[in-house]
């Protein structure tokens, strides 16, 4: 054995001395994965298509470091299949012709399916992964997807309907534990505290990837990991926030939600989870001017302008100080009275337009520019005056809607 090669720690194969520890670490049987035994425990659909044999092309959703690329190698090895695993990202379509072919021949002569991994699915376009439509519906090849955003919108229509997609789960901070203790059988002449070991945990939020590079990097540093070695290796928490994605759109759903549930504490957590993660600030800023009128609106009407100039000194300000003027207009929106009175108004008026005739504008609402228009009843019987008993008198709705009510303002807390 070479003394860039040693023993497999849990196969007895031969790796390389290079190779990086997530790589080593893929689990090499279904017991071994760590997590998401909601898809592979007993019983569970996935692992019961791998156990039968009956693998349908499918889609792996969930947040980095999940174990996507895992499971897809282990369906591979549990049915006996060819595995071909290339990246959308530099692969093109010439590529995925030429393994088509390739598994067409595998099948023939060889009776062997063959798994087209594709990871980071949502990268292809429409054409790219129209490429491969027909074989996944021939069976001349089974498809697996990975992806971390949300294949409805990411994944073509008839991709999905020809797939499962399951949904994994971020791992707990338990299964990183575990899986950091685990990968010590490669470091037997280091020592990690306790301490250490729930630092790097923590720190990755889920991600097996970021925690066993946490590992091999502090393995580097020293012979012994301590809190403050374990601090190095990490440097900064890892934080998985798509600005175009689920966790984008997820994350400032659960902001306005917050502030309209008149909570600003939960606001302000969100509102930091937005900032650690690189959000831009205009962007957050729009949305609580948006905020304001639509479930603030006239229950306060100073919200609007607050908002506005949160808006404007955060485009002229910049971060990191932008964020003190988004948590100010954040908590000041999340302790306002709130009506949606406006909103639901507005909406109400526009089912209306779509449902109902379209009845005139009333003759004496219409503006008499000329005398024609005059002597047509343009204008008739209208007169300004601060009279309000007059103007009460009068009705501003078309005949086929008077009398309706749009605007039900009641001041709420």
């Amino acid at each position: 054995m070479s003394l860039m090669e040693k023993e497999d720690l849990f196969t007895n194969q031969k790796i390389s001395s290079f190779q990086p520890l997530a790589e080593k670490m893929r689990p090499k049987k279904l017991s071994d994965v760590v997590g998401q035994r909601h898809l592979i425990g007993p019983g569970k659909p996935l692992r019961q298509m791998i156990q039968t044999g009956k693998i349908s092309s499918i889609i792996l959703w969930g947040p980095p470091g999940s174990g996507k690329t895992s499971l897809a190698r282990l369906i591979a090895q549990y049915t006996k299949s060819h595995f071909e695993e290339f990246s959308a990202v530099t692969s093109g379509v010439a590529e995925v012709r030429r393994f088509i072919e390739e598994a067409k021949d595998r099948l023939k002569f060889n009776q062997q399916k063959t798994i087209l991994f594709i990871d980071e699915i949502h990268r292809f376009n429409k054409a790219q992964q129209d490429a491969f439509l027909p074989s996944v519906e021939n069976g001349t090849i089974v498809l697996i997807g990975a992806t971390t955003e949300n294949p409805s919108f990411e994944v073509n229509a008839p991709l999905i309907s020809r797939s499962q997609v399951f949904v994994l789960e971020q791992l707990s901070s338990k299964d990183i534990i575990l899986l950091i203790k685990r990968s010590l059988i490669y470091y037997k002449n280091h020592s990690f505290s306790e301490e250490a070991i729930r630092y790097i945990a923590y720190q990755a939020n889920g991600d097996a990837r970021t925690a066993l590079n946490a590992v091999e990097l502090a393995a580097n540093l020293a012979k012994k990991i301590d809190l403050k070695t374990a601090g190095e290796a990490v440097q900064k928490k890892a934080i998985y926030y798509d600005k175009k994605g689920d966790w984008h759109y997820d994350t400032i759903s659960a902001f306005i939600k917050s502030m309209r549930g008149s909570d600003p504490d939960a606001a302000l957590y969100w509102l930091a989870r937005m900032i650690k993660a690189g959000e831009d600030p205009v962007f957050i800023a729009r949305r609580m001017v948006v905020f304001s009128s639509e479930d603030i609106a006239n229950a306060q009407p100073t919200a609007l302008v607050v908002a506005t100039a949160c808006m404007q000194a955060v485009h002229m300000v910049g971060m990191p100080e932008a964020g003190i003027i988004l948590a100010q207009t954040a908590t000041y929106l999340a302790n306002s009275p709130k009506s949606r009175a406006s909103y639901d108004g507005l909406m109400a008026a526009m089912q209306d337009i779509d449902e109902k005739n379209l009845d005139p504008v009333p003759l004496h609402l219409r503006n008499a520019a000329t005398r024609l228009m005059a002597n047509l009843g343009y204008g008739k019987d209208y007169k300004w005056t601060d009279d309000q008993n007059f103007q009460k008198s009068l009705s501003f709705l078309p005949a086929n809607l008077k009398n309706k009510k749009y605007y039900k303002f009641k001041k709420k807390i």
